[in-house]
């Protein structure tokens, strides 16, 4: 699946009208509008991630058609997020790179991309270590089966190191499917279809998992536009708990869990703005520290 696919699976069945207005106040199973004045904007912010202590989050950044992306990054200085600016490792168009990721213990960061042959608009795995001097090492290509002729989407790890994406690659069931990735020696990764409930007969191509790998969101098209669906591990099987509560007439994509579950970031349109990233409580009382506030750390 090219790019221009998913971004067609998005608009092609969605409603684009202006989302309904949304409380101030998060309450569990309300979406709230969260994206950082800072990096607002007419275009589509969405797919965030955020390193270990906070201070710098990397985002997909993309047209007001959700077409075009490319990552962008805004560090937190003086208790605000500042203006946006491509990472040290993204490439210019035509190249396409979206769907990053931070790893939790900060040392890696995956992200996809068409670096590879731009011209196939085909996305591929890849990602950087963190440097000695605290920045990024070079982008290195992961190896087939992780990658594969179709295209890889949203790549994510658990705290085991296990790689969780969406692909539209040979054998799926649908649309598109959820594998999981498992390093089995330096280098070397065996790749399996995560399987049912999780991958269904309909389009299922983003997955967010917790930590602890026990929860997981993933963005699916059922028939009726994309949407995000939860899931809970139970001994050696997913179990579905439902569909996130969000606009029914737009479509999610970019799930974030908080390090703890209890939170979720993901995208949707927002009127004029096109897409904006929203914040949903998934317990009664999360953990509120999360996502990074800058106010927070203005003292530190």
């Amino acid at each position: 699946m090219m790019f221009i696919d998913r971004a067609a699976t998005l608009l092609g069945t969605a409603a684009l009208s202006a989302c309904s207005a949304v409380a101030d106040t998060p309450t569990t199973g309300t979406a709230t509008l969260w994206t950082p004045a800072a990096i607002a904007s007419d275009g589509y912010e969405s797919s965030p991630t955020f390193t270990p202590d906070g201070r710098t989050m990397i985002y997909l950044a993309a047209d007001k058609d959700f077409g075009t992306y490319r990552l962008m990054q805004s560090r937190c200085t003086q208790g605000a997020w500042g203006p946006p600016t491509p990472p040290s490792f993204a490439k210019r168009l035509p190249t396409v790179e979206a769907d990053v990721f931070v790893t939790p213990d900060g040392k890696r960061l995956y992200y996809i991309s068409t670096r590879h042959a731009p011209e196939k608009e085909d996305f591929d795995i890849w990602y950087v270590e963190r440097a000695d001097d605290g920045g990024w090492g070079e982008p290195q290509h992961m190896p087939e089966p992780v990658n594969s002729p179709a295209a890889e989407l949203l790549p994510r790890t658990d705290a085991a190191g296990r790689l969780y994406f969406g692909s539209s690659r040979k054998g799926s069931a649908g649309g598109g499917d959820i594998y999981v990735a498992t390093e089995v020696r330096p280098g070397e990764w065996t790749v399996a279809n995560v399987g049912p409930p999780v991958s269904t007969a309909g389009h299922d191509y983003e997955a967010e998992i917790s930590r602890d790998g026990r929860t997981m969101v993933t963005v699916s098209d059922r028939g009726d536009r994309s949407h995000l669906y939860r899931y809970r591990r139970e001994g050696d099987r997913w179990i579905e708990v439902g569909r996130i509560p969000a606009d029914p007439d737009q479509f999610q994509v970019g799930p974030l869990l908080s390090p703890k579950g209890d939170r979720l970031l993901f995208a949707q349109r927002h009127g004029a703005r096109s897409g904006e990233i929203f914040l949903i409580d998934l317990v009664t009382n999360p953990d509120r520290s999360w996502p990074p506030d800058c106010r927070d750390q203005a003292a530190s």
